[in-house]
């Protein structure tokens, strides 16, 4: 069976490296894209090549088009195809909307959802031509319902949900799928911003009584890139537990 490749952006740490081990685990050839954490995705790409799989790194700052061409374009030279485009990389803003400037949000929209629409953008030609592949965008359950004290973080995840289902769409009838997961509370770095006290109240709060892994989330994004995820595209895969129903 012929191997299958994965871009995962924003696979350094976090809910992105489970993702990069996962899916290396499950046999597909991962790009491990990173954009300031070089030490952490080499090592990630030493250690799933120790494990025997197919792994390299790529630097890239989603918020620049040029750089996700020039990603996409290294990634197509090693690999030949690019089978499935995991869009991940994200960051975070915490505190009132009021206290946010300009430039806080305009940095936040260029990773959080631009990323997205640069990523999705550069790849499509190679997939539509294929007339195969799968997208899998990462968003949030505050996408969904809105967090207070992160009103920007939210819009942007909700953008990530509109831009999904629209392009599942627009990329149908040309054999390809797109997808989105929103986690809950997962126990990440981004996350460190919340106490103790907070994380056990959110913990409190979901059904499954526990915080979510960076491995949770993973196992969504291998299903939708699975071949049992086909007949799937459009919709909001949702490992939080619980907390949103």
């Amino acid at each position: 069976m012929e191997q299958k490749t994965a871009l995962i952006t924003g696979a350094s740490r976090g809910i992105g490296a489970a993702t990069a081990r996962r899916l290396a685990r499950a046999g597909y050839a991962v790009a491990v894209n990173y954009c300031r954490s070089g030490d952490r995705a080499l090592a990630l790409v030493e250690e799933l090549r120790a494990a025997g799989h197919t792994a390299v790194a790529v630097r890239a700052d989603v918020a620049d088009p040029e750089q996700v061409q020039k990603m996409v374009d290294n990634v197509l030279d090693k690999f030949c195809q690019l089978d499935i485009l995991v869009c991940n990389a994200g960051r975070s803003w915490v505190g009132l909307l009021g206290d946010m400037t300009p430039a806080d949000w305009r940095q936040l929209m260029a990773v959080n959802l631009d990323g997205v629409f640069y990523c999705c953008k550069t790849v499509m030609p190679h997939m539509i031509h294929r007339k195969t592949g799968k997208i899998i965008t990462i968003s949030s359950m505050w996408g969904q319902v809105g967090a207070s004290c992160e009103a920007a973080y939210s819009a942007s995840k909700a953008g990530v949900i509109g831009l999904t289902k629209a392009l599942a769409k627009e990329l149908g009838p040309s054999g390809i799928t797109v997808n989105c997961v929103a986690p809950g509370v997962i126990d990440t770095e981004m996350n460190q911003n919340l106490t103790a006290e907070d994380l056990e109240a959110l913990r409190q709060e979901t059904p499954m009584e526990r915080i979510g892994r960076a491995e949770d989330v993973a196992e969504s994004v291998l299903f939708l890139a699975s071949e049992g995820a086909d007949f799937i595209t459009g919709q909001v895969i949702c490992p939080n537990g619980g907390l949103i129903i």
